[in-house]
């Protein structure tokens, strides 16, 4: 079977596939929408016992989003719009709703994150709206595994995080395999501090 026949399989392999988060998360919005907040809810629920995420219903989804291995972790907020044939990996956040500080007594509008179409976001991604603005992802754009998006992101750019740096670098320890059997204290030597 050639790759394109068995991506072809896998589709409508899905489609048939029930209990989906995809479809759990889609009836929950159609059940938000149509005015019964408790079914929206409890559908809502049963996508997170199943599939261990927090999806609200209160976000606008395209049909056709894609939530990679089974959703696992997701979490997006409900002041979320998300436009088609959007993928989104594990252990992603996407969260916005707080209202920008002013007087109590007249809150202003709320945060919000626009991603649009053909937009693909790496695991572990965390994507926070400042408060009181909308927080656009471009269409195609993709946001890599473990970034941290806090401004927009222009339509086809790639954002990623910053690599790895060293905060603390223990001077006694020796570098090798043997670094725990060397921080054992025996009778001959005395424990390290």
């Amino acid at each position: 079977m050639s790759a394109q026949g068995a991506g072809s399989l896998r589709r409508r392999l899905t489609k048939l596939w029930l209990f989906s988060p995809e479809k759990l998360w889609l009836a929950s919005i159609a059940l938000q929408r149509r005015g019964h907040p408790m079914l929206a809810f409890t559908v809502k629920q049963l996508n997170t016992i199943l599939y261990h995420n927090s999806l609200a219903p209160g976000a606008s989804v395209a049909s056709d989003i894609t939530l990679g291995h089974y959703s696992h972790g997701i979490v997006i907020n409900q002041n979320v719009e998300i436009g088609r044939q959007v993928k989104i990996w594990h252990n992603v956040t996407l969260t916005a709703g707080r209202p920008a500080r002013r007087d109590r007594s007249s809150p202003g509008p709320k945060a919000r994150i626009v991603v649009e179409d053909y937009v693909k976001i790496g695991t572990n991604a965390v994507v926070i709206a400042p408060r009181g603005q909308t927080l656009r992802i471009g269409r195609g754009a993709r946001v890599g595994a473990g970034a941290i998006v806090t401004g927009d992101v222009p339509a086809g750019a790639t954002v990623i995080s910053p690599p790895a740096r060293v905060l603390l670098k223990d001077t006694d320890a020796e570098v090798g395999f043997s670094d725990h059997a060397a921080d054992t204290p025996t009778e001959d030597s005395p424990a390290r501090p």
